[in-house]
């Protein structure tokens, strides 16, 4: 089954479900790349790679089929009066460097500052796996995380930070091992209450 293309949540710039290639067109252009590399599509090793590549993508880029605000679309009003952050450490996710199609893998930091509504944590752990999984750059999906819960919670204030290794930079190029890339994007009283920002940050170490 082919992977719809007009779906909830997809870019504008994405494509159509017309101009979707079919799933034997886009085996035979993992043949194409096998080939290209140097190597025989056909040798017992590598026969089933193009469907197994396939089938991974559909994992990869499930972003393209959720609406991550969606995914938070279910609050709870009754807070009992909590206003302070909210805040959820380390949530592990990967995605893929639109630039060399290359693994980005790092972890998450979010915080918010409740105005009358909360969510269930485990949908902000979703919600950062669904903005991740597409083609992206690490500044981006920081953006498309603090604006889902932005558009979801209207809350007071937003604060999101990712902390990644890519591949692009670390398997080709100049091979850097070790390096990652922080990324930060604070929205409200995150961004005009140094006081409130600092305490996040320090919450992770950092300042």
């Amino acid at each position: 089954m082919d992977m719809p293309g007009n779906v909830a949540g997809q870019r504008k710039e994405g494509i159509s479900a017309q101009e979707r290639p079919t799933r034997a067109e886009a085996e035979a252009a993992v043949r194409t790349l096998i080939r290209w590399a140097g190597d025989n599509p056909a040798r017992p090793g590598l026969s089933e790679t193009p469907q197994r590549v396939v089938r991974a993508y559909e994992e990869w880029f499930g972003g393209y089929e959720a609406d991550p605000a969606a995914l938070l679309e279910r609050t709870f009003e009754e807070t009992g009066g909590y206003d302070q952050m909210v805040e959820l450490h380390d949530i592990p996710f990967h995605s893929v460097c639109e630039h060399h199609m290359a693994a980005i893998t790092g972890k998450a930091h979010v915080a918010y500052l409740p105005h009358h509504r909360v969510v269930g944590i485990s949908k902000l752990a979703r919600l950062v796996e669904a903005c991740a999984r597409r083609l992206q750059i690490q500044e981006r999906l920081t953006g498309d995380i603090a604006s889902a819960i932005d558009r979801a919670l209207r809350p007071a204030g937003v604060a999101v930070i990712l902390v990644a290794e890519h591949a692009c930079m670390t398997t080709r190029g100049v091979r850097a091992h070790g390096t990652r890339m922080v990324t930060r994007c604070m929205r409200g009283a995150f961004q005009d209450d140094a006081g409130l920002r600092g305490e996040f940050l320090a919450s992770l170490g950092m300042r």
